[in-house]
């Protein structure tokens, strides 16, 4: 009798404690609908007195708008006395004052560039640059010649494209610098549309790295007052730009200065693999050009870091030049008519990132940079000034954080805003000098604390190589029970543009980080080596085959980690990225696959003699006309290791994507058909390389995948994150 009542017990415990395993293995609505509270602004509606984002009324007074718990405020700052006055809307606000807030009705269009007087734009017609007067609407022709693929001012990189006019006009508004772009020699790209009945076809130009020349520029002047159009006397340039893989990066027409009396025009011709970056001078009535300098390097040469940092100075016919010559960034002076170095402006072991304002008058540069303090995150960026003679180096903004800048008018004063992932925005009005002025806002996150938000750790650890530290953020669950394991989630983008952080800014709803842990992952975001902002070498790491993806870097951040934090589970391990992440992702699966368990790749460019030209040929360099099973373009292609995946794998694919075609990942398809491999495959129809209105169909999706075959869970059937997108 007792043997049997054991016995009963006995089953009763079992299928108690199965019963107990069931319950803890399924994921409920109410736990994605905590998560969805860490999306998008959700999070943001917490935060308070948030930010400065001035307007400037003239040298001395700026207003702005911030949220308070009682609504919208708008404050009123005198930067010589630093008085401030509130109101609850900006006519009130300025009301009792003799300060004028209002701005002239814009006659043009987003296509169209206006020129420095106001009174005139330029823009494209039938490929010919037009032009038209804004106050009598009369239009004229300026350039003739202009045909299909063949035309002036057009704005067309193949990943990136409009209908914009890519021009600059001079400071006296009569000449234009711009381009007549050859694109005819290049390859088409198609997309079709799904939808009822016939498909509509979409075709543009898509240089790709077997096009035998990249699109050619081929630069011109036109004088608008004698309606002439100039030819400057060189060959055409690739369309290249020193800040990216494009002319056009900073909105403007990139790599071009004007001279102070409109006469001459500063530029930067880059060779089609960017080792090359020539500066030139031409004579803006002859089209003559003249040669000052060359700068070669041996992997990619870049201006700045978000910004190009090289100008004329017209009061000394000086140059400030950037380079990363000696492996850190940092600024040079030349002299421009003989193109003779004159001085190092800046050294040490750090990196400038931007140059913040050029003091002709007293012979000063204001720039960010990053690493000087060797004790604090190297990629948060400090202001400093120094002499153009490299003296008198100053820190201006040695607060710990990221920190950025916004000038007034005359530049006599600074507003310095710096925050870090962990640590809300201050805000402070300074004089040029540094010294503060007044403390304008401190972001108020009380309440969303006390919502529940959970801060990042950021963590560093040592790169797989053992030569460099590398810095990232972990988010964990709110109800983090550290006496158990969690299954990982790594973040990842490989760059090198990039990075799989970028901002050290505070973000309260970074992605879907926070948003993913709190289903029961701890997520990893590692910015690892290849990626920018810090030393050349460390940019460089991997120039030549981007196969690694800091893939390396990753596996041994996590490891470390784990050793760290016991409840890191590092026997399921998941990954996900998109873009460039989404061929890491593959990567990650298809090369490390006894490490990753799962993965989801959304729109990788999985091969990069598919995608547009410059992007490889920047990175890796160029392809070559007979490139063998060595070359790197093939080493690097994903869909050759189909066969290594072991795990879970979801590809992810907008139909539209006109930045990395869908073709990518049916290459992977395909291979992964061919090696008899289980995957599963989501194809968006009408979405581009974001996904526009299916952004959060996508998310959610991500989050069931993990949920199911990571965290071994059961998700919530067909739940609806109903929120917009961004």
């Amino acid at each position: 009798m007792k043997r049997s009542l054991l016995i009963i017990f006995i089953a009763f415990l079992s299928t108690f404690s199965i019963r107990s395993q069931n319950e803890i293995k399924k994921v409920t609505i109410e736990d994605y609908d905590r998560a969805v509270q860490f999306l998008s602004s959700n999070p943001d509606k917490f935060i308070f007195r948030k930010s400065v984002n001035p307007t400037w009324l003239n040298d001395e007074n700026f207003w702005y708008q911030i949220t308070t718990e009682s609504g919208k405020e708008f404050i009123l700052i005198n930067t010589k006395t630093g008085k401030r006055n509130s109101a609850k809307n900006l006519e009130d606000l300025l009301a009792n004052s003799d300060l004028d807030s209002s701005t002239s009705e814009k006659k043009y269009s987003k296509t169209e560039m206006v020129s420095p007087d106001g009174k005139k734009v330029a823009f494209i017609k039938d490929w010919n640059l037009w032009m038209r007067n804004l106050k009598t609407g009369e239009e004229t022709q300026l350039t003739h010649d202009g045909v299909e693929n063949y035309g002036y001012a057009t704005d067309n990189a193949g990943w990136k494209r409009s209908d914009k006019a890519i021009l600059l006009w001079s400071p006296d508004s009569e000449k234009i610098a711009t381009y007549k772009q050859d694109q005819r020699h290049v390859s088409d790209m198609y997309l079709v549309t799904t939808n009822v009945g016939a498909p509509r076809l979409q075709q543009w130009k898509y240089p790709l790295p077997e096009d035998d020349k990249a699109i050619q520029i081929e630069r011109v002047i036109i004088d608008t007052e004698k309606n002439e159009v100039i030819s400057l006397n060189i060959e055409p340039d690739p369309r290249r730009g020193t800040l990216c893989d494009n002319i056009n990066c900073s909105g403007a027409f990139d790599d071009n200065e004007w001279s102070d009396d409109s006469s001459r025009l500063y530029f930067i011709s880059t060779s089609r693999d960017h080792r090359s970056a020539k500066l030139r001078m031409a004579n803006a009535t002859t089209g003559e050009v003249k040669e000052i300098f060359e700068e070669k390097v041996e992997t990619q040469y870049e201006s700045g870091r978000g910004q190009i940092n090289w100008s004329y100075l017209d009061n000394s016919n000086e140059i400030i030049w950037y380079s990363e010559r000696d492996d850190y960034g940092h600024l040079y002076l030349y002299d421009a008519e003989n193109g003779k170095l004159k001085n190092r402006i800046t050294e040490g072991e750090f990196v400038v990132t931007k140059v913040s304002y050029v003091d002709e008058d007293a012979n000063e540069i204001y720039f960010l940079a990053n690493g000087k303090n060797k004790d604090a995150n190297p990629y948060y960026s400090h202001l400093y000034k120094i002499g153009f003679d490299g003296k008198g180096l100053k820190e201006l903004s040695p607060e710990t954080g990221d920190h950025s800048i916004n000038w007034s008018p005359n530049h006599e004063y600074f507003i310095d805003s710096y925050s870090t992932p962990t640590k809300p925005n201050i805000s402070v009005l300074k004089k040029k000098d540094g010294k503060v002025v007044t403390k304008l806002e401190e972001a108020n996150i009380d309440k969303l604390i006390a919502n529940g938000w959970n801060a990042p750790k950021e963590f560093n650890v040592r790169s797989a190589n053992d030569q460099w530290d590398l810095y990232g953020l972990m988010f964990t669950p709110k109800n983090l029970d550290k006496s158990k394991k969690y299954p990982v989630v790594n973040y990842i983008y490989p760059g090198p543009q990039g990075g799989s952080i970028r901002k050290w800014t505070f973000d309260a709803s970074r992605r879907d980080h926070q948003a993913l842990a709190e289903l029961g992952f701890i997520v990893i975001v590692l910015e690892g080596s290849c990626n920018p902002g810090r030393t050349k070498s460390f940019h460089d790491a991997c120039y030549g085959s981007l196969s690694e993806n800091t893939l390396p870097d990753q596996i041994s951040g996590i490891k470390q980690l784990a050793e760290k934090y016991s409840y890191i589970d590092t026997s399921k391990v998941g990954v996900w990225g998109h873009s460039g992440g989404g061929s890491a992702t593959v990567a990650a699966m298809f090369k490390y696959p006894e490490f990753y368990k799962v993965g989801i790749a959304e729109s990788g460019n999985h091969d990069n003699r598919n995608y547009e030209d410059d992007w490889g040929e920047r990175y890796i360099g160029l392809m070559g006309e007979k490139p063998d099973s060595s070359s790197a373009y093939i080493y690097d292609a994903n869909a050759q290791y189909a066969e290594n995946l072991k795990g879970k794998l979801m590809l992810a694919h907008g139909a539209k994507d006109d930045n990395v075609p869908p073709y990518h990942t049916y290459l992977v398809v395909d291979a992964l058909i061919k090696a008899n491999k289980d995957f599963d495959l989501l194809v968006i129809p009408h979405a581009r390389h974001g996904y526009g209105d299916d952004f959060y169909y996508m998310m959610r999706r991500r989050w069931d995948y993990f949920v199911e075959h990571l965290k071994g869970a059961e998700h919530p059937k067909n739940y609806k994150i109903d929120l917009k997108k961004d």
